[in-house]
């Protein structure tokens, strides 16, 4: 893991999260691209734009940000970009070959029962990039144990487990996984692969309606300091997608970071 981007909102906890992704990246040697994406605007009435006003402030925030926390001899760059937030981060992310993205789970300031915000919650839900979401406040501390659970073990995708394996040979973590046998289950669902065999200390078996479910029944036994999950179409953070945001109420692991991996599939 050599490249991570962090998203800059407006929120309070920017500060500390940004100074953990720093923490996070110094253990790997990698770098960290601080980065705001703004949009075009022209001033109403007149055909003056804005862009060049905008880029300029975004850059100075940005580099007044970075100054305000201990770098610890991270190589720490500021970037601002324009254009419309998904579409433009996958093109930063591709270009910058980041291999894991470090969300708030609120970039911008809005209610306290949100979980993730709106900003986060389309990454989370409208990408395919590696993502680790870290709970506001949270002190940088090394991966001991971590909890990976899934519905199917099946992987078609080649590299898709590359961010969790990093982080288990980093910091020499155990991984236990937990298989959700739901009521579409099939056989082929648990049968783990050389990759998953290798890195998998214990395993656990739950019947549950779903991941999440599961997750939430399983996941303070297991005493994680990171929980893993996988995009899925119809996956663990669906029924918490409806409007990009998920509450607090709904999600209740938000005392720990949660790995969120693109698709096996």
């Amino acid at each position: 893991m050599k490249t991570i981007l962090v998203p800059v909102g407006s929120s309070k906890n920017a500060k500390s999260h940004l100074q953990y992704a720093v923490d996070f990246a110094q253990a790997f040697g990698a770098k960290v691209y601080v980065v705001q994406i703004y949009n075009v605007y022209t001033k109403a009435g007149t055909m003056i734009k804005v862009d060049h006003i905008l880029e300029r402030e975004s850059q100075a925030f940005l580099e007044s940000h970075i100054a305000s926390i201990n770098t610890r001899g991270v190589e720490v760059i500021a970037k601002t970009f324009k254009g419309k937030l998904i579409d433009t981060l996958e093109k930063v992310c591709n270009a910058l070959d980041v291999d894991l993205i470090i969300l708030e789970p609120r970039t911008n300031s809005i209610k306290d029962e949100v979980y993730l915000g709106k900003t986060s919650g389309k990454i989370i839900k409208r990408t395919q990039i590696p993502a680790l979401i870290v709970p506001e406040g949270y002190v940088y501390k090394p991966i001991v144990k971590i909890l990976l659970a899934v519905k199917s073990a099946i992987i078609r995708k080649e590299g898709v487990l590359k961010p969790l394996q990093s982080i288990k040979n980093q910091f020499k973590a155990v991984v236990n996984i937990l298989l959700v046998k739901t009521s579409y289950h099939i056989e082929a669902d648990f049968k783990l692969n050389d990759d998953l065999v290798g890195m998998i200390t214990n395993t656990t078996v739950a019947e549950s309606p779903s991941t999440f479910q599961a997750v939430l029944e399983h996941y303070k036994s297991n005493s994680p300091d990171l929980l893993c999950v996988v995009r899925r179409k119809r996956g663990f953070f669906t029924k918490l997608w409806e409007n990009d945001t998920i509450l607090k109420k709904d999600f209740h692991s938000s005392t720990l970071p949660v790995l969120v991996l693109s698709g096996l599939k």
